[in-house]
Formats: structure tokens, C-alpha cells, sequence
């Protein structure tokens, strides 16, 4: 499915836009960068702007605590992370710049799963995931979280199991709003069935999308979507007409993915990871790339 959506009766999807031969020239008519020019997307009872950051690499460094500053000051509003992510030291770097002080920036977490010597497990025991929310409280300094997502479904234990518990952590205050993530539409259905879902964080780029059937049952019921690796770990610049693409319009493959996505749907939600300053701000300046309608079908094609 690729098309170009309509803005929803509830209000419209603000997308600020440029020439290309600027874009390639001055980076952009507006010569600042603002997460704001992406337009905004509601997280339940929460608005925030399409483009958030993505923090699995995120350990405590002044660098990783100066990018989230930078993130901040340009407008980002959604912050990802998960209690697995660098063996908790994303969510303690997270805490220590954002934790308790900075109502404006939505941080979201994820639990469910586990990492051992062997890889990765997962684990949506109400025991587990009881403990995982008390660690990431204490982890991020905060009493409530403002989000927070199931991992991924546990096989051995029913979805409904998993984000029954969640509710009941949410009705005693310690999480504000629940999202799930690599899940199938059936899933979903099962989880909105125990609680209000406000987000599904999926695998979705340009070059993957297998979860088209997802993002449109999230369309459908206004739920957000994340989609996480919307850069397919550095891989979109394989793309031969996306490159040739990029340098018509002056802009980098990585920025172009990112604008298509941002162009596919307005619930998307992308969460670029990045260690870089510089990386930040160009992944930014994608929301001000004049994308056409054409381009954006050929792209999809």
C-alpha cells in the first residue's frame, strides 16, 4: 500500500515544507532545525512531534547526555528506550538528563524481554514485568512512566496475562499509558481487549513492510505507530533509486527514507537512533523536505 494520506476530521497533520534546490542549497529555506516541522501525532492523551529519537546505543557519556540535550533543545518530544537496551544503561542516561525534570518530553520504555549470555529472551510473566517496571522507575528517577510498551508477546504466556498486569501497574500510578510491540493484528486486537493501546512499535522502513496490514488496522483505529530501524540500520543508501533520488532533491538517502515515512501516514512516528549531534539535526531537517506525491509513489513502487 503506498498512498498519500488525508488529514483526519479531528484536525489536520501539519507538514512544513521546502523548494528542493533550497534544500540542497541551505539545508532548508528555514535555516533552523525544529523535530516541530514534522507535524504532530497524538499518544493518547499526549501530542507530540512525528520525528522522536531512538536510544538502544545509549550509554552514559557526556557525548550521549549532550545529544539528548541537543534532541531537547530542537524540539523532539518522544524519547524510546527499553530496560534491555545497553543492559539499563540507556534508561539511566536518560534519567539523569531528563528523569523528573522535563514534563515536555515524553520518554517511553519497553519490558518484556531479557538478555542472557545465549542472546535474547523474552519474559511477559506478570512477576517479570512487575520487576521490570519498578527497575525502569528507578532507572529513569521518575514515579511514573509516561509510556510504557510490552517488548515483545511471550509465547508461553497470554498476551492478555501480560497487559493485564501492565493495567494494573497503571492504575496504581506507575505507568501513564500502554503501547505493545512486535505484534501482529490479531495480537493487537487480543491486548486492546484488556486495555487502551495507544502505540504499536514495529519493524517498518521503506525497504521493509511487512507490517502494512498493522499500520493500517493502527490507521484505522488511530493508534500511533513506531516504527523502529526506519533506516534499516544504514542500508537504505543500497537503494539505488533512492540514492539517485537523494541527490536530485539535494538531501541524503537517510533523510529522503525518513520523509517518505514521514508522508505514508500520519500516525507514523519514526524514532532514528543515532550517537551524532550532526546525525540528529539531519534527520530532523527530513521533515522539511518537499517531497512530491509522484516521488513519494515512485519511492513506494
Amino acid at each position: 500500500m503506498s498512498h498519500v494520506p488525508e488529514s483526519w476530521a479531528n484536525g489536520p497533520i501539519s507538514i512544513s515544507r521546502t523548494t528542493p534546490s533550497a534544500r540542497g542549497e541551505a539545508r532548508g529555506m528555514r535555516l533552523e532545525v525544529s523535530a516541530v516541522h514534522a507535524g504532530s501525532v497524538r499518544l493518547g492523551e499526549r501530542t507530540v512531534p512525528r520525528l522522536g529519537v531512538g536510544t538502544n546505543r545509549l550509554t552514559d557519556t557526556e557525548p550521549a547526555r549532550a545529544l539528548l540535550r541537543r534532541a531537547v533543545e530542537l524540539g523532539v518530544a518522544f524519547i524510546d528506550t527499553a530496560d534491555i537496551y545497553q543492559s539499563g544503561a540507556s534508561e539511566r542516561t536518560i534519567g539523569k538528563v531528563l528523569g523528573g525534570g522535563t514534563r515536555d518530553v515524553l520518554v517511553a520504555t519497553k519490558g518484556g524481554m531479557t538478555r542472557a549470555p545465549d542472546g535474547l529472551g523474552v519474559d511477559g510473566r506478570p512477576e517479570h514485568l512487575r520487576q521490570a517496571v519498578a527497575d525502569s522507575l528507578r532507572r529513569l528517577g521518575t514515579d511514573c512512566i509516561e509510556l510504557y510498551q510490552l517488548h515483545r508477546v511471550d509465547p508461553a504466556v497470554p498476551i492478555e496475562t501480560s497487559i493485564g498486569v501492565l493495567k494494573e501497574v497503571q492504575t496504581a500510578g506507575r505507568i501513564r499509558q500502554i503501547g505493545v510491540s512486535n505484534v501482529t493484528v490479531e495480537e493487537l486486537e487480543r491486548a486492546r481487549g484488556v486495555s487502551t493501546i495507544v502505540s504499536v512499535q514495529n519493524r517498518y522502513n521503506l525497504l521493509e513492510r511487512e507490517q502494512e496490514d498493522v499500520l493500517d488496522y493502527c490507521e484505522e483505529h488511530r493508534i500511533a505507530f513506531i516504527p523502529y530501524t526506519p533506516l534499516v540500520r544504514g542500508k537504505v543508501a543500497e537503494s539505488k533509486k533512492l540514492s539517485e533520488m537523494a541527490a536530485r532533491y539535494g538531501v541524503t538517502p537517510y533523510q529522503l527514507a525518513l520523509r517518505w515515512l514521514l508522508m505514508r501516514s500520519p500516525i507514523m512516528l519514526p524514532i532514528p537512533g543515532t550517537l551524532s549531534v550532526a546525525h540528529l539535526e539531519e534527520n530532523l531537517a527530513a521533515a522539511d523536505i518537499d517531497l512530491t506525491p509522484g516521488d513519494f509513489r515512485r519511492l513506494g513502487q
